[in-house]
């Protein structure tokens, strides 16, 4: 496995991860239930293929429990990456940063990881009540305290960034980035990269729609969160079908698959990326690690530059109540 290291003074891991979301919410995609086996296995196979850096959060559902037994006995191979921060609609608030809320949220994941630290540790939004000094210093804390390694944010914008990085060090920077999401492009990578902090794109294949295997929004299960997704919704949907096809073309120019081609394009983007692909099926991981040998020319890039500019994609990304809490 090829590694990359996490930021300018971070430590070395895996070039690409393993995002665990839907190992802990079984139908966050698809309707199907829970199967706590597969997601183990899944795990274990991503480390027997090299794969070191792990990433779920204590919103996931039971995702930290199934890592946390996943990797007992192997926790020298990996990098544990969570998150915490969003909250549930009964706490009267989307965001919670207090300072006390840190240490318990961190304490929490701690038990439900079964380890003693936490290798990576993000705020998951950034609580626009909370002062971000005050959170992360808190944060600050736990590494001290031995609790936490390195520190993270995630969906942060360029302002809040820099305050976090004059509190304490950030390690990572985690943003959604793909082909058809290079809005960081504009200010938040750059300012990343000018403070030394890695980058760590999440759902870099599109939520799915870069691997070619949605055609239509009838192949989306009826509960599927993506339905709620403005580009995912018919009309939205049917354009971007159309980009989705240029991909499957290319990649078989290429002689790989459409998601090994779009994960290739993150991986060129620099080497402070760390993709954290998500799946709960075995034959999507090892797929995906392909993308590790597909190497793009600069005509290759170009061709994708043009098929894929900036703000090429219809529809955001988010809802607007989902959009108000990113980049703040």
């Amino acid at each position: 496995m090829k590694t990359r290291q996490l930021g300018q003074h971070g430590p070395a891991v895996s070039a690409i991860g393993l995002g665990c979301m839907s190992i802990g919410i079984a139908d966050v995609y698809t309707s199907s239930t829970r199967d706590d086996d597969a997601a183990i296995a899944l795990v274990h196979r991503a480390l027997d293929l090299g794969i070191t850096m792990l990433d779920t959060a204590d919103i996931y559902g039971t995702s930290e429990v199934l890592v946390g037994r996943a990797i007992a006995g192997r926790r020298a191979d990996v990098f544990v990456a969570t998150k915490f921060g969003i909250v549930g609609p009964e706490t009267g608030r989307a965001v919670d940063g207090r300072p006390a809320r840190v240490r318990e949220a961190c304490d929490a994941s701690l038990r439900r990881l079964g380890i003693e630290t936490i290798d990576l540790y993000y705020l998951h939004r950034v609580d626009p009540q909370v002062p971000i000094e005050e959170t992360v210093g808190a944060m600050a804390d736990l590494v001290r305290e031995g609790k936490v390694r390195f520190l993270g944010l995630s969906e942060a914008g360029p302002d809040s960034i820099r305050r976090a990085h004059a509190t304490h060090p950030i390690a990572a920077l985690q943003s959604e980035y793909s082909l058809w999401w290079r809005e960081p492009e504009s200010s938040v990578l750059p300012t990343c990269r000018e403070l030394g902090i890695g980058f760590v794109p999440y759902s870099p294949l599109g939520r799915g729609f870069l691997t070619g295997t949605i055609q239509k929004p009838t192949d989306l299960d009826p509960g599927d969160w993506r339905l709620t997704n403005p580009r995912f919704e018919r009309e939205a949907l049917e354009k971007n079908l159309a980009l989705a096809e240029e991909v499957k073309a290319l990649a078989a120019r290429k002689h790989c698959t459409a998601a090994q081609l779009a994960l290739a394009w993150v991986l060129a983007q620099g080497n402070d990326m760390v993709p954290i692909p998500g799946t709960k099926r075995v034959k999507y991981l090892e797929d995906n690690m392909g993308a590790l040998e597909v190497e793009l020319s600069r005509d290759d890039l170009s061709a994708l530059d043009h098929l894929f500019p900036p703000g090429a994609a219809t529809g955001e990304r988010y809802t607007p109540e989902m959009m108000e809490m990113v980049h703040r």
